[in-house]
């Protein structure tokens, strides 16, 4: 029995303006006893109200736009993870859009989503905005957006920075302190995430230790499992490399494959660390040794930063900066000093 608000008024025996400022949550003022009534009746008929007559008196669709670079890519998923964790119990949907990596699409989708009523918009991109679409622009405002973008479009506040540079310092600094000297990296490829700072951290962890730093040591490809396993492929040529850093999870899955083509084994042949602290890499052979960076709670804040911009528009939205941790488990051998 599908019940409507004044159906429930009835029902309870109040009016229908009581029922509904004790559905949102504003009805102190009445007693205990009625707003007790009125909520049996909502949990035993399984009552829901209808966000499109809602909408028309609050002004507010209950909708939330995500768009996202790649749906498949595994550190995605946790984000949008996140954020459901934090909007779906206060009564907000995701409508989410895939943007292929793609600048145009995600225009697009900008568009279609302030057309479609979206209360706001969170936005992962890996690109600097263009020129019209900057945050502050005229899009955005009436459609309150946070960014996912690692902080590379300049605002003052609402930026989500994960600490990418100590997490790729840390990963390399272990690998020389287990006896590593001639070590590689996958990089990721121009028109994707920059994520210059875990290059910088494997430059100067290198630096710090006086170990010189080799450009064929370092073979860019796209940040997948495909793009590791091809650019695993060309470093593998350099036949002294004893270990590898992964600029993430995905592309260490690729290595994985590769060193394996080669009649290698991990780590007994090569060490390999990715970065992301993805769960199924506890599950690969062996587990791979990572640097967590919170994908799960990124969504999530990104998520809560929203809901504040939309609901306390007169708020300041801060910033979140997050840590990375090394995750050490069984990709990484050992070296002996005369290895």
């Amino acid at each position: 029995m599908k019940l409507t608000i004044k159906q429930i008024a009835e029902m309870a025996g109040v009016s229908v303006t009581t029922v509904s400022q004790i559905l949102n949550n504003k009805g102190t003022r009445f007693s205990n006893e009625t707003r007790q009534r009125v909520w049996d009746i909502v949990n035993k008929y399984h009552y829901k109200p209808d966000f499109f007559a809602s909408n028309l008196i609050n002004r507010r669709s209950k909708t939330i736009g995500m768009i996202i670079p790649d749906v498949t890519d595994f550190f995605f998923s946790k984000v949008v993870e996140g954020a459901e964790r934090y909007v779906n119990p206060l009564g907000y949907m995701i409508i989410l859009c895939n943007s292929q990596q793609s600048q145009e699409k995600e225009i697009t989708y900008l568009e279609e989503l302030s057309h479609r009523s979206v209360d706001g918009v969170l936005f992962a991109t890996p690109h600097l905005l263009p020129k019209g679409y900057e945050i502050g622009s005229p899009i955005y405002h009436n459609m309150p957006t946070i960014l996912i973008d690692r902080g590379i479009n300049q605002r003052s506040s609402g930026r989500l920075i994960v600490k990418d540079y100590e997490g790729a310092y840390q990963a390399v600094n272990y690998l020389i302190k287990q006896g590593h000297k001639n070590i590689g990296m996958l990089k990721e490829s121009t028109g994707y995430y920059q994520l210059q700072e875990r290059f910088n951290g494997y430059r100067h962890c290198l630096k710090d230790h006086g170990i010189a730093y080799k450009g064929r040591y370092v073979v860019e490809n796209e940040l997948t499992v495909a793009g590791g396993y091809q650019a695993a492929k060309e470093l593998l040529h350099q036949k002294e490399l004893t270990a590898i850093f992964c600029s993430n999870d995905s592309m260490a899955i690729g290595c994985y494959q590769a060193i394996y083509e080669l009649g290698k084994k991990v780590p007994e042949d090569i060490s390999v660390i990715g970065f992301d602290g993805l769960n199924l890499t506890e599950y690969v052979t062996p587990p791979l040794t990572t640097v967590l960076q919170p994908a799960f709670d990124i969504g999530f804040y990104a998520a809560k930063f929203l809901v504040d911009a939309i609901e306390f528009p007169e708020r300041r939205i801060p910033n979140k900066v997050f840590d990375t941790k090394l995750i050490i488990r069984e990709s990484v051998m050992t070296l002996t000093s005369e290895a």
